[in-house]
């Protein structure tokens, strides 16, 4: 294991350091909360910004915390715009991958998908239900008004719910006028069209808990770099600052660096950080906790989480294959993970995602289907196939891309003999490895965003220094 890492100064962001700091000095938390909804209202104040601090409060945050403790070095966009990566370099030199993706749906239900909808990924678990309740509609309705959100609703164009409010929301529907505010005047049907534009678009940030991972899946790129150290609350939730200066954030998935229930309290900090309604308001089903199969974790998720998806990185439908390309299921066996799950879902009354990268000759196999289905039969769950996507691979073992076809059978057994929700995984980043299992650092770069796509993963990972810390 990595020996902790300890930050001088901490970050303004890690909640339960600046809670402690204020209680040990005798100063109210409610200073900390309004200091947190000023500065997420107001991205580029300091707090001596926020009114009526004390002075007390003032020195306190001058003597041990930053705003940020970390840094976007470099900053890279995909060929097609829809996809960035940003390098976020950490107060000690290391460094981590977060990556905003965003893209148009008019729907990512996926039991529309399932009845033949639009190959879309829910990446992030979103509201299941075929429809929202009268409730839900109306706060909508409130909350938008008659701008020009409301007109896209009137024009039958489907629109999510805007966050709640609270003392640090940025309300979507402020974000909806100021966008309009600054885009050319229109009307009518121009007007309903434009809104609809927007609303379609989703940004997923994939965020990083760790520099590294000790899990070692054999098919994925950040497996390469073992576990370096683990980031702290206030550094996961500085990528989600970062990010908002590139897009309007809807969704958060902990599918980048690391396994996320190996840092569990730092992410369960970072989370309640992002979901809570003071702070960043994200819908808590917006949120999603990826993890291979942390068992002793995943029975916790429900109770300290309550809200929050869960996904589970299976890749396998026996305990023998996943043997094979994931080291962690000796640790972890298939009958007592699928029984925590199961547990999971029956206290959290929530669906699982499966995430299943699919690898030529290996997983993806008509056998493997069935064995699949029979495994997931009767869950509440929806598969999220992944095509593999390349990896530098110096020693092996080496994978290959599904072949043609291979992934739509597949999934077609899925859907029809076993009646299983099932997507396939919209990939978006691969031109800069940003894409699923791509991640691991390279050290070479500015800051600023390029359209530059990234060197080829050889290159990154010979960079890439494994017997030290990530400079």
């Amino acid at each position: 294991m990595p020996p902790p890492r300890k930050l001088n100064p901490q970050s303004v962001w890690d909640t339960n350091a600046v809670l402690a700091a204020f209680e040990e000095e005798n100063i109210k938390p409610m200073h900390a909360l309004r200091m947190w909804g000023w500065l997420i209202r107001n991205p580029s104040a300091t707090w001596h910004d926020v009114p009526d601090m004390p002075k007390a409060a003032l020195a306190l945050l001058d003597k041990y915390f930053v705003k940020f403790t970390t840094k976007v070095v470099k900053c890279q966009n995909s060929s097609d715009g829809s996809t960035t990566k940003l390098l976020v370099e950490l107060q000690d030199g290391m460094q981590v991958e977060a990556v905003v993706m965003t893209y148009e749906s008019p729907s990512r239900d996926p039991q529309l998908l399932a009845a033949g909808g639009p190959e879309v990924d829910p990446h992030l678990p979103v509201d299941h239900s075929a429809g929202r309740d009268h409730l839900a509609e109306q706060e909508e309705q409130d909350a938008l008004g008659g701008g020009p959100a409301a007109a896209a609703a009137a024009a039958g164009q489907e629109q999510e719910r805007p966050a709640r409010r609270g003392a640090g929301g940025e309300g979507e529907e402020d974000e909806e006028a100021e966008a309009s505010s600054s885009a050319p005047s229109v009307t009518g049907a121009g007007a309903a069209a434009a809104a609809a534009a927007r609303a379609r678009k989703r940004s997923t940030l994939c965020v990083s808990s760790q520099v590294g991972c000790q899990m070692g899946c054999t098919f994925c790129a950040t497996g390469t770099m073992g576990l370096k150290g683990h980031l702290n609350a206030g550094e996961i939730v500085e990528q989600l600052v970062h990010a908002r200066a590139v897009a309007r954030i809807r969704n958060v998935v902990f599918m980048g660096m690391g396994e996320p229930l190996n840092n569990y309290e730092a992410v369960r900090g970072a989370v309640a950080m992002m979901t809570d309604s003071k702070y960043f308001g994200l819908r808590r089903r917006h949120v999603t906790v990826s993890t291979v199969g942390v068992i002793p974790r995943i029975k916790q998720l429900a109770e300290d989480l309550p809200g929050v998806s869960l996904a589970l990185s299976l890749h396998a439908p026996t305990q023998e294959l996943r043997l094979q390309i994931v080291p962690s299921a000796r640790a972890y066996k298939l009958d007592k993970l699928m029984e925590a799950v199961r547990t999971y879902q029956a206290t959290s009354s929530q669906r699982v995602f499966y995430e299943y990268v699919m690898l030529a000759g290996v997983n993806d196999g008509e056998e493997q289907a069935h064995q699949l289905g029979q495994l997931l039969k009767g869950d509440d769950v929806v598969i999220n196939l992944i095509p593999w996507n390349p990896i530098y691979q110096p020693e092996g073992p080496f994978f290959e891309a599904p072949r043609d076809g291979s992934v739509g059978t597949f999934q077609s057994i899925l859907r029809h003999q076993y009646g299983l929700h099932t997507t396939i995984r919209q990939e978006m980043g691969q031109d800069i490895s940003g894409a699923c299992g791509q991640l691991v650092i390279e050290t070479s770069g500015v800051g600023g965003c390029s359209k530059e796509a990234t060197k080829d993963i050889e290159d990154a990972v010979r960079k890439v220094n494994l017997n030290g810390p990530v400079a």
